[in-house]
């Protein structure tokens, strides 16, 4: 039977990934943390004991608080929560119960350096057509929902990189972690860096992604639709900020099909001109 004002693993996974996900907040003690420093997709971290302080940012969103074991760390937040304003559940068996879940985790190390806002800081090329689009979506749905990104002349990526402590992807350098390696686009390589490779819908957009950005359209049916889509967009929007918005939901509804729709056909026909009477 679930527990009072908790949410079950498995519903939460059925979350993450789409616009409507709750916030996850992770506020595991630094001792508990740094045990297995990984985070469920999406999640932030916060001083459980801060919570009257940055409860409020949280306002007009609903939230699923995390501890270790989802005992009285998480239950404790969650009831402040409430108390302020913000629907807040706690996750059945904490972080311990969704690693023996087998569920996929994002591990700390991965993530950059946060800004005072504690938002993640990204920088790439202007004028964005897929992988730059494609990468976003990803950061925000799995990783980070309150990152940033930047969109700079392509000469200027590094710079501006050095200058606001951004970290640069999708990029034509050698030296460059998150861009291409080898036939694998820059989405590909996010997927993997950041742990989300087991989740089988993800996979398979990514291969989508792929065959779109790299030209080799023939690695999946939906390649070609994703580009012209991608191409469309990008002639739609001269502001690179609203395209990415725009894209935002174009990806929504990519992932959606990946999880729930492959099998699904549409299956309505036609029905043909009945023949005049009198005619064979």
């Amino acid at each position: 039977m679930p527990t009072l004002n908790s949410i079950p693993i498995d519903k939460l996974a059925r979350l993450i990934g789409t616009p409507h996900c709750p916030a996850i907040i992770d506020v595991q003690t630094d001792e508990d943390f740094e045990a297995d420093p990984h985070l469920i997709p999406g999640a932030v971290r916060r001083p459980f004991a801060g919570v009257a302080d940055w409860g409020p940012e949280f306002l007009g969103r609903s939230a699923v608080i995390v501890c270790q074991k989802g005992l009285k760390l998480s239950h404790g937040v969650a009831a402040w929560l409430r108390h302020a304003g913000v629907p807040a559940e706690s996750l059945e068996g904490g972080a311990i119960a969704w690693r023996e879940a087998g569920l996929p985790m994002v591990p700390a190390a991965r993530l950059p350096a946060r800004d005072r806002q504690n938002r993640t800081l990204w920088v790439t090329r202007a004028r964005p057509k897929i992988d730059r689009i494609a990468c976003p979506w990803l950061i925000r749905r799995f990783v980070d929902p309150n990152a940033v990104f930047l969109f700079v002349t392509p000469s200027e990526v590094q710079g501006v990189a050095d200058r606001f402590g951004a970290t640069p992807f999708d990029i034509e350098s050698p030296d460059a972690f998150w861009s291409h390696r080898g036939e694998r686009c820059t989405f590909d390589v996010m997927v993997e860096e950041f742990g989300l490779g087991a989740i089988e819908s993800l996979a398979r957009l990514a291969v989508i992604v792929r065959g779109a950005d790299t030209g080799r359209l023939d690695l999946a049916p939906e390649a070609p639709g994703l580009l012209a889509a991608s191409l469309g967009l990008s002639r739609m929007y001269a502001d690179d900020l609203e395209q990415l918005e725009a894209g935002m939901l174009l990806y929504d509804a990519f992932y959606r099909w990946c999880r729930d729709a492959t099998d699904e056909t549409h299956n309505w026909t036609s029905h043909r001109p009945s023949k005049p009477a009198g005619r064979a």
